[in-house]
C-alpha cells in the first residue's frame, strides 16, 4: 500500500457487478477480471436498432427482465415467458457498425436467432451485437487527462464505482417519503465500497487495491449523471418516481451543471489482467479541488 496520511481512508470491495449486456441485467461474480475496458464481459454485447442505434432501459424498460449467466464458453439468456437463449462469449458473424451515444463502433452481429429473441421479447426489431475488441473507443479526455481509458458499450467510462453509505443515505430519504427502499442494482455500478461517508466517492482521487496478481490503482475522473433509469424496478420492470424525486431533492451537482448524480465513473492507472474479489481491503485518497 502507498503512503497514508490523515486524507487516505480504508475501504473495501463489497460487490462485483458485471453486466454483459448493456442496460440488461447485472450479474454479481465472486470475482472478475480487470482488462483494457474496465471488468470482463462488462458491457461486452449491446441491442441494437434497426438502424444500429442502442437501446436501453430509458425506451424500454423490458430490458430489465434479461437475465444473463456467464459460463466457460458462453452465456445463457433468460427472460419471462422465453425459451433460453445461448450466446457464444467468442466474436459473432458479420462485421457492422453500430451507435452508442455519439460514438460509431464497429461490432459483430450475433446472429438471426439472437435477433429473433429479443424482438420478439421486446416488441420490435432489434439485434444483439458484440464490441469489436480490436478497437479503441476512448472516454472524454476532459475529464481523463493525459490517460487513455477504454471502453467497450459502456456509457463512455470503463468503471462506475459507488459506495454503500451512498445508497444507505438514499433509502434513509425514500423512506421518510413513505417508499420502499431500493437496491444497488438499480444504478448498475461496477464496484461498490464500504468505508466512505454517504457520497465519499464525489471525493476521491484513487482507490487501490493489492491483489494476489499486483496492485490496482482506479482513478475517479467524473460524477456519473443520472437518467431515469434507477427509476426502473430490475424486478418487475415498472416506472416510477422515487429515485428521481430523491435524488432531486440534494445529488445536484454543480461540476455537472446541476445534473443529479450518483457514484463516480473511474479509469484505470494500473491493474490490467488483476483479478478483482469482494472482501479485498485497499486505500482511498481524498482530493483536494
Amino acid at each position: 500500500m502507498s503512503d497514508t496520511s490523515a486524507f487516505d481512508v480504508e475501504v473495501r470491495l463489497t460487490a462485483l457487478y458485471v453486466h454483459p449486456i448493456k442496460s440488461c441485467s447485472g450479474t454479481t461474480p465472486d470475482e472478475a477480471l480487470l482488462i483494457e475496458t474496465g471488468l470482463e464481459f462488462d458491457r461486452a454485447w449491446m441491442v441494437v436498432d434497426a438502424q444500429g442505434r442502442f437501446v436501453t432501459q430509458r425506451q424500454l424498460p423490458r430490458m430489465a427482465l434479461i437475465q444473463p449467466a456467464l459460463k466457460a464458453l458462453d452465456m445463457a439468456l433468460r427472460a419471462p415467458g422465453m425459451l433460453t437463449l445461448t450466446v457464444p462469449l467468442g466474436e459473432g458473424g458479420a462485421v457492422v457498425r453500430v451507435a452508442v451515444w455519439n460514438d460509431e463502433v464497429a461490432a459483430y452481429d450475433m446472429g438471426d436467432a439472437a435477433a429473433q429473441w429479443f424482438s420478439d421479447f421486446l416488441g420490435q426489431p432489434l439485434r444483439l451485437v458484440r464490441f469489436d475488441p480490436a478497437q479503441k473507443r476512448l472516454a472524454s479526455a476532459q475529464w481523463t487527462g493525459e490517460i487513455e481509458a477504454e471502453a467497450a458499450f459502456s456509457d463512455e467510462y470503463p468503471l462506475l464505482v459507488t459506495s454503500q453509505a451512498s445508497l444507505d443515505e438514499l433509502n434513509r430519504r425514500i423512506a421518510a417519503s413513505g417508499t420502499a427502499p431500493v437496491t444497488m442494482q438499480r444504478f448498475r455500478p461496477n464496484l461498490v465500497l464500504d468505508g466512505l461517508d454517504a457520497h465519499g466517492e464525489d471525493h476521491l482521487d484513487e482507490v487501490r487495491f493489492d491483489t494476489p496478481d499486483g496492485p490496482v490503482r482506479l482513478k475517479l475522473v467524473k460524477p456519473c449523471s443520472r437518467c431515469g433509469i434507477p427509476d426502473v424496478d430490475p424486478l418487475t420492470a415498472e416506472t416510477g418516481h422515487a429515485v428521481g424525486d430523491a435524488l432531486a431533492a440534494y445529488r445536484a451537482d454543480a461540476r455537472l451543471n446541476g445534473a443529479l448524480t450518483f457514484g463516480m465513473n473511474a479509469v484505470i492507472v494500473e491493474g490490467f489482467d488483476c483479478m478483482l474479489r469482494p472482501g479485498l481491503v485497499g486505500g482511498a485518497t481524498y482530493r483536494f479541488d
